[in-house]
């Protein structure tokens, strides 16, 4: 493994930091200090970054008239002397000082792999004994940086950290675009654009747990203009971390803008101890100069490799029980269905809420919660009759769990109350009848990883966990943190993945969806430790193409699940080839589907299983947006190019549309491709008129097709393969 390191003797070198097509570079000025000079696309001669960083200076008149040039931007920001607007890192020292000053020491080139390196640079106060290094993982190929913080100390006593951010990014442009994603109940990741104007705009949540409900921890950022799928300069953006979350977009005079990223320091100031290191999470981002969907299969790239568990394997398609069956079963019923999942083909049955609880019963939603132990009267022979007559079936047995709640109405909370989260001298704060478990506490820590562990020694062990979260915090306060209630929102978080980090160890292989509440804690820091993440309590698939376009800008198909339901009465085929663009799931009574309505979903299934592949590894196009027109068009296709598959929704237009034809992407000009239409209903004819046919990737790319339906909620799903002609 090479290591290289250099010195302050070496101050007036660059430090570039370059992926296959995009470059960061810092630089030492003159004072010490460290400074961003450039971040864009990748320059072919390295040394001409230089003169960039010769024309970003800024001209200070001192005291004796005297002109002093110097670097612009600081690589992280401090508070308390010359710097004029948002900081990276805020301290005050235990002698009351409350101003930070860093100069740079040196930094440390480690080749990790063949695609990745990994510089880290270290910063120290000349006055007092506080270090920070700044580390940058690079991931050459999918174009993607990593960076977070380390904070530590050497003086007498504890330091108090105000603000600690993982990243501040400069960039210079005329104008910039500002794309967010708010979301709420059953209307999550809704893409709103803005341009961004003078002072400052924050992105954030302080809900603790289920953190994202309501914003998204993800953005796009477009440079000059704003950005299209395929044109302009943009940045995308995203917080590895499950908690409070921070983004501020700083526009100063000079029309420059800082973004500063990490940790919502929200009533979070942290005392850190000498010789304690503050790890911040990191922050991901990636440049492109071909647009937001550039930008997106750079982090989809990315995701699959290293930021997504089991981010390269398969995944399980399943029928689940919720909608069918709510909290109204028995062991019978349940066998019953897992003959439903084989009919229809799928690989795994879930069992959802309703299974667990024995003095209380859970028979709703107001009861049982956090006595993980099944239910007498209705499983009298256990979770483990389940699993081994799911084997006898041939599918496999997955189960739900929330583990970091209780209800009031359990035999948790009557033996531990002290285990919640609650403030003294005031009501109790209940949302959906539920109170938080006290995840700084060690022992509720043990409790919950118990609650996983317990149920995998039970016969074979389950296939899969459906871990929800259907609260945020209110009213926090930890008895077991006391008198340091302003670490609470960071100390619960770095509970969880305590939690999950033996679970993850123990079970490595045990695939895990990640809900809450619908799509309310959807990041990359829960997504190191779950397979995928459940996108909406909403699934009525008119909007369901809404909130799975949303979630297609960060997060690769294979992590999105989509389920097949009753909700919003559209046909079969619409409900399933929606939920085909993500992993499919399915939620309904197969029972008592018609009988060409199982014909259908069953060919479905098949098809999905033989194209998944692709959906699940393959490079996204978005095509036509639905906030755009009266349809969605995307399309997914593998690495050699040689299969693909479009998935076209026509929504509501107003009148008869006339849809123009709809140009391809990513497919090699030279091939030739068969277009086949797929999905089809027993005994319906084509919708597309073309399907059969045979095109070069050249007519596809520069002409197109007619592919999308005119009827109100209709869908089309090609299947587009290279031929070879030669014959």
């Amino acid at each position: 493994m090479l290591v290289s390191s250099f010195s302050q003797a070496q101050d007036n070198a660059l430090i570039c930091m370059e992926t296959k097509n995009s470059a960061l570079v810092l630089k030492v000025g003159k004072n010490k200090k460290l400074y961003q000079t450039y971040f864009g696309t990748k320059l072919n001669n390295n040394s001409e970054y230089e003169f960039i960083s010769k024309e970003n200076t800024k001209k200070f008149v001192i005291n004796d008239g005297n002109p002093l040039i110097d670097l612009r931007h600081s690589v992280y920001p401090t508070f308390g002397t010359d710097n004029l607007f948002e900081p990276a890192i805020r301290m005050t020292h235990n002698d009351g000082n409350p101003s930070l000053e860093l100069e740079y020491q040196s930094h440390t080139i480690q080749k990790v792999d063949g695609n990745t390196s990994e510089m880290t640079i270290k910063l120290k106060d000349p006055k007092y004994p506080v270090f920070v290094n700044l580390h940058y993982k690079i991931f050459f190929n999918e174009n993607v940086i990593e960076s977070w913080t380390e904070i530590q100390h050497q003086e007498k006593k504890s330091v108090t950290l105000y603000n600690y951010a993982s990243s501040a990014l400069h960039l210079d442009a005329e104008k910039y675009w500002l794309t967010q994603f708010y979301s709420d109940v059953v209307e999550e990741m809704r893409m709103e654009e803005s341009q961004l104007t003078r002072g400052g705009k924050v992105i954030d949540s302080k809900l603790s747990v289920r953190t994202n409900m309501f914003a998204a921890p993800n953005f796009f950022l477009s440079l000059n203009s704003k950005s299209e799928e395929n044109i302009g300069e943009v940045i995308a953006g995203s917080i590895v971390w499950s908690g409070n979350f921070k983004f501020t977009f700083d526009i100063d005079n000079n029309n420059e803008l800082r973004i500063i990223s990490g940790i919502n320091e929200f009533a979070s100031e942290y005392n850190l101890e000498p010789g304690t290191v503050f790890k911040t999470p990191s922050f991901i981002y990636t440049f492109s100069n071909q647009g937001k969907g550039q930008a997106s299969r750079n982090l989809h790239n990315w995701a699959r490799k290293y930021g997504l568990k089991d981010g390269e394997k398969s995944r399980l398609t399943l029928l689940n029980n919720w909608e069918t069956t709510f909290f109204d079963f028995d062991q019978a019923k349940l066998s019953n269905m897992f003959e439903d999942a084989k009919t229809l083909g799928v690989d795994m049955f879930l069992l959802d809420d309703g299974w667990f609880g024995n003095k209380y019963p859970r028979s709703g939603s107001a009861s049982g919660l956090g006595d993980w132990q099944a239910t007498k009267t209705k499983l009298p022979d256990g979770i483990g009759f389940l699993m081994q007559k799911a084997k006898e079936t041939n599918v496999k047995f997955g189960i739900w769990i929330e583990p970091e709640m209780v209800n009031e109405k359990s035999e948790l909370y009557e033996k531990h109350p002290d285990w919640v989260l609650t403030l003294p001298n005031r009501e109790k704060s209940l949302y959906r009848t539920q109170l938080v478990l006290d995840l700084c506490n060690p022992k509720v820590q043990d409790f919950v990883f118990k609650v996983v562990d317990d149920i995998m020694q039970t016969e074979s062990g389950v296939a899969f966990f459906k871990w929800d979260c259907n609260r945020m915090m209110t009213s926090a306060y930890s008895n077991f943190l006391k008198n340091q209630q302003s670490h609470l929102f960071v100390e619960y978080t770095k509970g969880l993945y305590k939690v999950l980090d033996r679970i993850k160890s123990k079970y490595p292989n045990l695939p895990m969806m990640l809900c809450a509440g619908g799509g309310g804690r959807t990041d990359y820091g829960m997504l190191n430790y779950f397979t995928e993440f459940w996108a909406s309590d909403n699934t009525d698939p008119f909007d369901r193409i809404f909130i799975q376009w949303g979630y297609s800008n960060f997060y690769p198909a294979l992590a999105v699940c989509n389920h097949v339901t009753s909700m919003g009465n559209q046909s079969i085929k619409f409900r399933t080839d929606v939920a085909m663009m993500g992993k499919l799931g399915f939620d309904i009574q197969v029972g008592g589907l018609k009988e060409d309505e199982l014909k259908y979903a069953q060919e479905a299934v098949a098809n999905y299983k033989r194209l998944s592949p692709v959906i699940w590894n393959g490079d996204l196009y978005r095509l036509v947006s639905p906030y755009e027109d009266s349809r969605a068009v995307l399309m997914y296709i593998n690495q050699d190019k040689t299969k693909s598959v479009v998935f076209c929704y026509t929504l509501h237009p107003l009148t008869d549309p006339n849809y123009s034809l709809v140009r391809l992407e990513g497919l090699d000009p030279l091939k030739k491709y068969k277009v086949n239409e797929i999905n089809l209903m027993p005994e319906a004819k084509n919708t597309f008129e073309a399907s059969g046919n045979i095109f070069s990737g050249d007519f596809l790319m520069k002409v197109g097709l007619k592919v999308s339906s005119f009827k109100q909620e209709s869908s089309v799903v090609l299947e587009i393969t290279a031929v070879d002609m030669k014959g």
